[in-house]
């Protein structure tokens, strides 16, 4: 029987070996996810605001124990991993609160005695997950789908099986209907299959930019609504008048955090050339310093990546901006030994064709560019097929207000790193993606709209 392997990226040891889904099992759980859809829609969203209460008390009691399988399983450190098993839980008691206002059906005044629109929901919602946040993208996706009254079939990573487990227990031990949340032990191609099936209502992927164009024309094809969170490559903007001290501490959070392994990790840095010397000083000197190590081990500041085809294809990139003219200014690269470690890369003089700055980097490179005016800022910023985040750093928010409006991205971040919120809308522009998530703009995504007039 063919299985799926999880291995531990800091000891790469097999951690787990799970058997894929038959056919047989697929239909089953399809099939549940049909039934207990017909219940779940029929629940008040005030009902359901208690399962997701429920939801988020089982995360923070298993907080522990579900942070130490992330951290085994995906290499992040113990301390990031805590922190996103807590991310999850606020964003349940946050739709929670919500659910209901969200979803309240909305008065228009017409020609009709009373008119107006309301929201229903979906139905089996196809979720296809990274590896890289196993749980919070996970829950990202689900949480406002399923406070709307939809169900979820997550198809997750081939690299984190545990962690895709893990949750269908937590939504389990929630007490929803066994229907409501399942997940799929399946290959990516039988997923992109699935798509196709009636049973299927809509799909919402996280992943690269390859993997969204094979869904956006599956979906398409089959009349199917899609939600795209892709990759990112985003700018990290110092301007002259900046707090240099303050952007270099958090630009080494923004690039390095996860081992770098972000969508919406500061990715290019560009630095006004009057404090170009300074920012790279304070920013090398912090980087050298990180600690880097056993993921487990709570003083750790960065883990492995994930898998080697991860490290191989972050050091083909790292390689070629080299041969291409780039200086190292801290070298870093594979570590010897066991574990998928790569330590922190620091390069300036760049190409502007190198990989580094045209290409997604996933993981610890960190490109420094420096600029001499706001409009070749701009224009550098936007110099890439991505547009999820950026961040701009100034001591001017008028200045601020006035630049961003010119940064073609989804979310951006005056004087921090950018990070997805459950209060605000989350996604990007060009080859970023397409829809939203979270907030109520997120939820309403996998809803119809009804209008209707009664006279």
């Amino acid at each position: 029987m063919e299985s799926i392997k999880s291995i531990n990226p800091a000891t790469e040891e097999i951690i787990g070996d799970f058997e894929l889904d038959t056919e047989f099992i697929v239909k089953k759980k399809i099939r549940l996810s049909r039934k207990d859809f017909a219940d779940w829609k029929s629940t008040s969203a005030f009902d359901r605001t208690m399962y997701l209460e429920n939801v988020a008390g089982v995360l923070r009691e298993k907080k522990q124990e579900l942070a130490e399988i992330i951290t085994r399983e995906m290499g992040k450190t113990i301390t990031d991993s805590l922190a996103e098993v807590e991310k999850c839980a606020w964003l349940s008691e946050f739709f929670a609160m919500n659910v209901e206002g969200f979803l309240a059906a909305e008065f228009v005044e017409t020609d009709a005695q009373t008119s107006g629109f309301l929201y229903e929901p979906m139905g089996t919602i196809l979720n296809i997950m990274p590896w890289n946040f196993p749980f919070w993208q996970a829950m990202r996706a689900a949480i406002p789908a399923l406070a709307a009254g939809n169900v979820i079939l997550l198809k997750h990573s081939s690299d984190v099986p545990m962690c895709a487990l893990e949750i269908e227990k937590v939504f389990c031990q929630a007490g929803l209907p066994p229907g409501a949340y399942q997940t799929l032990l399946i290959r990516g191609k039988e997923a992109s299959e699935l798509i196709s099936r009636e049973e299927i209502n809509a799909v919402s992927l996280t992943g690269s930019s390859h993997a969204g164009k094979k869904v956006a024309a599956e979906a398409g094809r089959y009349m199917k609504k899609f939600v795209l969170e892709l990759g990112g490559s985003d700018p990290f903007i110092v301007l002259e008048d900046a707090n240099v001290e303050k952007a270099a501490e958090e630009a080494v959070k923004a690039r390095f955090q996860n081992a770098g392994q972000s969508c919406i990790a500061a990715k290019r840095f560009f630095v006004a050339e009057s404090v170009a010397e300074d920012f790279t000083e304070k920013f090398v000197n912090r980087v050298g310093k990180l600690k880097v190590g056993d993921p487990m081990d709570p003083s750790t500041q960065m883990g492995p990546l994930v898998n080697a085809k991860q490290r191989q294809r972050l050091q083909e990139q790292v390689d070629k901006s080299l041969s291409m003219g780039a200086d190292a200014l801290l070298e870093g690269g594979s570590m010897e030994g066991e574990g998928f470690f790569y330590m922190p890369t620091v390069l300036t003089n760049i190409n502007e064709n190198a990989p580094v700055l045209r290409e997604e980097t996933f993981g610890p490179v960190a490109p420094i560019v420096t600029f001499a005016d706001e409009r070749e800022a701009v224009k550098l910023a936007n110099s890439t097929e991505f547009g999820l985040g950026a961040s701009v750093w100034t001591e001017d928010r008028d200045r601020a207000m006035t630049l961003i409006r010119d940064i073609q991205t989804g979310v951006i971040a005056i004087n921090n790193m950018v990070a997805s919120d459950p209060r605000l809308p989350f996604g990007g522009v060009k080859k970023s993606g397409l829809g939203r998530e979270l907030f109520r703009v997120g939820m309403q995504e996998f809803m119809q709209i009804k209008s209707l007039k009664v006279y």
